[in-house]
């Protein structure tokens, strides 16, 4: 995105991250990876059509009717949190596809930090943070 971005992108974060600031009610983010693959290269996901499983927990998250744990990378369902009725999908499968593997994380955070490095003196602080952060709570998670 940095081609794209008309001025410097430190100022560009630093807009965001004050209007966000500014919105009363912000909503949740979310993210998925529905591509992940396992150590055979398979998709660990059982496939599209099993995706509302996921989504009808977000949903009952933004209403404050689901369960959640604090993981590396944020607030995630545990195994029972999920209906998993009428699909074969073992707990232990399930721990694989939820885990975090501390050798990619690695890897991003070094890309955060080349980025980080070429926003100099106009890095937001509180991204700086965050990134440190997360960076504990990858290494807490190996």
């Amino acid at each position: 995105m940095l081609p794209f971005c008309g001025y410097h992108i430190g100022d560009y974060f630093q807009h965001w991250l004050a209007m966000g600031g500014k919105v009363p009610n912000p909503p949740r983010i979310f993210s998925v990876n529905w591509f992940r693959r396992d150590e055979r290269g398979q998709f660990a996901w059982p496939g599209f059509a099993q995706n509302m499983r996921v989504l009808k927990w977000i949903v009952e998250r933004c209403q404050e009717r689901a369960h959640a744990v604090e993981g590396a990378l944020g607030l995630q369902p545990e195994y029972a949190d999920l209906d998993w009725q009428g699909l074969d999908f073992a707990a232990d499968r399930f721990r694989r596809v939820m885990r975090v593997d501390p050798d990619r994380w690695q890897q991003e955070l070094a890309a955060h930090d080349a980025l980080f490095a070429r926003l100099g003196a106009k890095k937001p602080v509180v991204l700086a943070r965050l990134r440190e952060r997360l960076g504990t709570k990858i290494q807490a998670a190996a």
